[in-house]
């Protein structure tokens, strides 16, 4: 990637995750935000790289990048059980006129964004020493760190490059990726006042956690 390249990745093999400079701007990052929205910008796409080192297909590779298993069998089994909600999440996600996810093609990338939000969180609310965050413009702290998540996705789709999407890209459609991660984390649903029924709120039961 060059330096102006708004974009991210993660290398297994290299053992190493990259922020060209072209990232480091609205609405990712923003010098004039407050922390609360970098974190749920910038923050969660670095918590979702860093957790490609970790997803079903980084966590293959060990800490010199060499592809060895390093994991034991009972964690794998874990990872697999938590991993496999994710898949049925994303298999039975309608994104419209009936159309849905392959939920294994996505699985990496939804893995990231789910831990990466996660991890993104954490470290916010530890950037305050345990304080609440101000009130801005209307908004709390955490609800700032949640719009901010849900803003990097903003994008719209042609009904074509809806459907090349859905069956090329590993990465979920870009609405999707923020309703559909929201949708598993009660520090959003407290952030709102969602309750059980509403369509940000998956069933209890069915609500998917990796980290």
């Amino acid at each position: 990637m060059t330096p102006p390249t708004v974009n991210a990745y993660s290398s297994a093999a290299g053992a190493k995750v990259v922020f060209p400079a072209g990232i480091l701007q609205p609405p990712f990052f923003d010098m004039q935000a407050d922390d609360a929205a970098n974190y749920g910008g910038i923050g969660a796409v670095i918590g979702h790289e860093i957790g490609h080192q970790f997803d079903d297909g980084g966590s293959k590779y060990d800490a010199s990048g060499a592809l060895k298993n390093w994991w034991t069998d009972a964690d794998r089994k874990k990872f697999d059980t938590r991993t496999g909600c994710v898949v049925d999440e994303f298999n039975t996600l309608d994104v419209g006129e009936g159309l849905r996810h392959n939920g294994k093609q996505v699985l990496g990338e939804a893995l990231g964004d789910l831990g990466g939000i996660s991890v993104a969180y954490r470290a916010c609310h530890r950037s305050l020493g345990g304080k609440e965050g101000p009130v801005m413009d209307g908004f709390t702290a955490d609800q700032r760190f949640f719009i901010a998540f849900a803003r990097v996705w903003g994008t719209q789709y042609r009904a074509e490059a809806l459907r090349l999407q859905l069956n090329t890209n590993p990465h979920p459609v870009s609405q999707w990726r923020a309703i559909g991660t929201l949708r598993n984390i009660p520090e959003f649903h407290r952030a709102f006042q969602c309750k059980p029924g509403d369509a940000m709120v998956r069933p209890a039961a069915q609500q998917c956690k990796l980290w």
